[in-house]
């Protein structure tokens, strides 16, 4: 800081021909061009705090939002997959039921067409208790009849028996063999004997036709 005393309140001439004044009494005064600085450089150092701290706010403001967009599009997130999962609770459920519906519907189709066939073996057997050896021909007839019947509800529900006549070549996929016999009459790998009829729906066997197997 530049002191300057009543004596030398002269006005001077620089070497660069600016005028420069001093104070007139004793008291030292400062120097304007340093008060200015001065000055000057505490009013951009508050201009500077004002701003960092305006961008310190911007700062937390946009965290802030980011953040709260970020929890909405969670949350929408959260609300879409527990909606896609209930319709697919929904669907399960329901495809479920209509499974169990087909089965039962079926099952009930397929013994309603075999009532009939029980309610004739029934009177069959009645009959061949109370017969005698000259009704035995209308026992026979009567289980005949009862055999058909059921032969033709196979049919009807699209059951078909599985072809294992003696002499039909031997299938793995279509028979089961139970034992192998030696038959000159026969030829290799064919069927000559059937103990248990197999029968099929469609391209599914429900159960192998039990053979005996020559050669």
């Amino acid at each position: 800081m530049k002191r300057i005393t009543k004596r030398e309140r002269i006005k001077r001439m620089s070497s660069n021909d600016e005028e420069l004044f001093f104070g007139a009494d004793d008291e030292p005064v400062k120097d304007e061009n340093d008060s200015a600085s001065v000055e000057d450089a505490a009013a951009s150092d508050k201009a500077s705090a004002e701003a960092d701290n305006a961008d310190d706010a911007g700062a937390d403001d946009e965290e802030e939002e980011a953040a709260a967009d970020g929890s909405e599009a969670q949350s929408e997130l959260e609300a879409r997959y527990m909606s896609l999962y209930a319709e697919y609770d929904n669907y399960r459920r329901r495809t479920q039921k209509e499974k169990e519906n087909l089965y039962a519907d079926a099952i009930a189709t397929v013994t309603k067409d075999f009532l009939a066939i029980i309610d004739n073996l029934d009177r069959a057997l009645d009959g061949a208790k109370k017969s005698d050896e000259s009704s035995l021909e209308k026992v026979i007839q009567g289980m005949e009849l009862v055999d058909r019947q059921a032969k033709d509800t196979l049919t009807k529900i699209g059951v078909e028996e599985i072809p294992a006549e003696r002499g039909t070549k031997f299938d793995p996929n279509l028979h089961d063999a139970m034992m192998h016999v030696d038959d000159e009459e026969l030829g290799e790998q064919e069927i000559a004997m059937v103990f248990a009829k197999g029968y099929k729906y469609k391209d599914r066997v429900i159960r192998h036709a039990q053979v005996q197997v020559a050669n």
